[in-house]
């Protein structure tokens, strides 16, 4: 095993470091969640921490990891007798992220369980995590029901597996950590409320420390063993303080005036469920024993705040998470009470972090912060040829139409297309494809009860063999790559339509982000067509480039759809299995670029030709409509609809389907 590189060796990162020691002091905290850019030695936080972690006794040859002072009476490798065992240090667990859900949490030996009779089982991550850490890096790829699993896990100290008739349950406590890159694409708020602490990250914008970081990196690099041993003074007395804490912690007292005060805090902030209150009132009470403290102060409360709530209060989507500190002090100076010791050192005094002065929050701006005055447009709507216009803000976004794609596919799992997955009901079933995944019972008797006079069974009883085994074949929901091809051409340029669409393309990108889809976004106008956004599961930047985008010039459609099937293209050889939906939103003129009315058709026509699903949103508004976002539309082979029949409640819309249906049937 390589040398980790020393916790204390981590430059800055005071968050970081606090929500990973108040979580080994204390792991009913729930876990710590660390958001940031790629670089931010966030993976190597948690390596450094899980050397920290003080040696666990165990029971010999148990594979659950049992404590031999008191060992789990449900244990399957029980039971087991109080006693004496062998210490080990604390395992750190990593979960991939193309982990299955028989590596998580273990699995069933089918063969044994059909051919010899015996419920034999094999453990799974979460066992191997008792008592230890459980790594989940990049957990905002990982798939939902999994993410599910492993924090209800977490919650309940114990992982339940039932499966064909077998029932498991083994005790399973751990420290978990989940590390994300938010570019990447952000976790379901019900999947953030159940990590206890999340902190932000990123990298120094002072040179000394940038400095520091690169010094002690090279030199970690050069020589792990010789760096290790120059903090090996402080890592001991790290170490040391951490058990001091965990013994402390019993006897901390959580005042009324303390409670009171979370109480207030999670309300202030609009917080879903008590959730909240329970986890900062364990983030405090560690908070006070990390301090060497007996008692919570309002220094410990502010601080759990801190780390409890910003992604927890309640906000749009694509809002990044954030703390109002002054709204923060507000409500814990209404709410202080008489048996909180007033501190001089003040919220800001030396206990708060790990190291010393206690991180404050910088993430995101107030809540309630005003937005900035809009720029009033200055020039003529919708002029061929203009300049660039201000861009005109969203309109309210609203509860967009099911827009998928057709037939069924095989790419990561999601909520839009029908795909075959690991998850969802049942259809079929084939032999298996390698490890056998999810037994079908009734095909794999079928298969082999023709064979049981020649295996010679004349009784009751089946004798099963591998060849008769078949695996469930299950069709579930799948993620797409929505791809937006947004015309921002003069002819689109007026305040009001504008302003429609980019409210319309806000619509479908939260419906994007709920079915946890891969996003673009290329826009085309005067002479050429730009990507905007690259293809990432990042919905909030596409939000962000949207607000931002300018219009005014000609419209170049063919150069949209071009540069649209380059992205493609690219994508389909970066992730084969994921398939494309093309939203095309635009009014269907083309007046860039030469020969624009039969280039466009052109490149309608190879979009078509290579299996492209598409949807062609019609922009064009007034009483005197020219169709031509509908011609589009059929050179694309996808259907048309207007910004009206958008919206899921448009009772044109039904009626559209209603006529269209007949008419295909006719």
């Amino acid at each position: 095993m390589s040398t980790p590189y020393p916790f204390t060796a981590i430059v800055g990162m005071d968050h970081l470091r606090l929500g990973l020691l108040l979580n080994a002091v204390s792991p009913a905290i729930g876990g710590v969640l660390v958001r940031g850019e790629k670089g931010t030695a966030k993976s190597t936080a948690v390596r450094a921490l899980s050397a920290l972690m003080p040696e666990v006794p165990v029971v010999a040859g148990c594979r659950f990891s049992c404590d031999p002072g008191a060992p789990d009476p449900g244990c399957p490798d029980g039971p087991h007798e109080t006693g004496t065992g062998t210490a080990r240090a604390a395992r750190m667990v990593e979960l991939p992220v193309g982990a299955s859900e028989d590596r998580l949490v273990g699995a069933l030996d089918i063969e044994r369980a059909l051919s010899e009779g015996v419920k034999a089982f094999e453990p799974g991550l979460l066992a191997d995590a008792h008592r230890g850490v459980l790594y989940v890096d990049e957990v905002n790829l990982l798939h939902d029901h999994l993410v599910d699993l492993l924090l209800d896990a977490a919650a309940m100290g114990a992982s339940y597996v039932e499966r064909e008739g077998v029932s498991v349950r083994h005790s399973s406590r751990f420290l978990l950590v989940g590390t994300m890159n938010p570019e990447e694409g952000e976790l379901r708020p019900q999947l953030l409320d159940r990590f206890g602490l999340t902190v932000e990250v990123a990298a120094s914008r002072e040179t000394d420390e940038r400095v520091e970081v690169v010094r002690r990196r090279l030199a970690y690099d050069a020589d792990p063993d010789g760096f290790a041993a120059q903090w090996e003074a402080e890592e001991t007395a790290l170490r040391e303080r951490i058990t001091a804490a965990r013994a402390l912690l019993p006897g901390v007292r959580l005042g009324d005036a303390a409670l009171r005060q979370i109480a207030a805090t999670c309300a202030a902030f609009e917080v879903d469920g008590m959730r909240a209150d329970i986890v900062m009132a364990r983030a405090a009470t560690a908070l006070a024993a990390w301090a060497g403290r007996t008692d919570v102060l309002a220094e410990d409360v502010r601080q759990a705040a801190l780390l409890a709530l910003p992604h927890r209060r309640r906000r749009n989507p694509f809002d990044a998470p954030g703390l109002d500190e002054n709204k923060l002090d507000e409500t814990l100076e209404q709410n202080s009470g008489e048996d909180d010791d007033p501190d001089p050192d003040g919220p800001d005094g030396p206990d708060g972090g790990p190291g010393g002065q206690p991180p404050q929050d910088d993430g995101g701006q107030p809540e309630d912060a005003a937005p900035e005055p809009s720029v009033p447009e200055q020039q003529s709507p919708g002029a061929e040829g203009g300049g660039d216009k201000t861009p005109a803000p969203a309109a309210e976004p609203f509860k967009a139409r099911a827009l998928s794609v057709p037939g069924l596919g095989e790419g990561a799992a999601g909520r839009r297309s029908r795909a075959r997955t690991a998850q969802g009901r049942t259809t079929g079933a084939r032999r298996p494809q390698g490890t056998l995944s999810k037994l079908h019972l009734a095909a794999t008797v079928q298969a082999a009860a023709p064979h049981q006079r020649a295996r010679g069974r004349s009784g009751p009883g089946l004798v099963v063999r591998r060849d008769d085994l078949r695996e469930a074949v299950r069709e579930g929901r799948e993620s797409n790559l929505v791809l937006f091809v947004v015309d921002a051409s003069g002819s689109m340029a007026a305040r009001q339509r504008m302003s429609a669409v980019k409210g319309a393309v806000l619509s479908l990108l939260l419906d994007a982000y709920q079915r946890r889809d891969k996003v673009g976004l290329v826009t085309f106008r005067k002479a050429d067509a730009e990507v905007v956004l690259p293809p990432t599961s990042s919905v909030d930047a596409a939000a962000a480039r949207l607000e931002s985008l300018p219009t005014g010039g000609r419209t170049p459609l063919a150069a949209g759809l071009l540069k649209a099937h380059e992205v493609l293209r690219v994508e389909r050889m970066r992730d084969p299995s994921r398939r494309p939906l093309l939203v095309a939103v635009t009014d269907g003129r083309a007046t860039g670029g030469p020969e624009p009315v039969v280039r466009s058709q052109r490149a309608a026509r190879l979009l078509a030709a290579e299996g492209t699903a598409s949807v062609v949103v019609d922009c064009e508004s007034g009483p005197v409509r020219l169709g031509l976002a509908g011609a589009l539309a059929q050179e694309l082979g996808g259907p048309a609809v207007t910004l009206e029949e958008l919206r899921a409640d448009a009772v044109s819309a039904l009626v559209k389907d209603v006529r269209n249906g007949r008419k295909r049937a006719a």
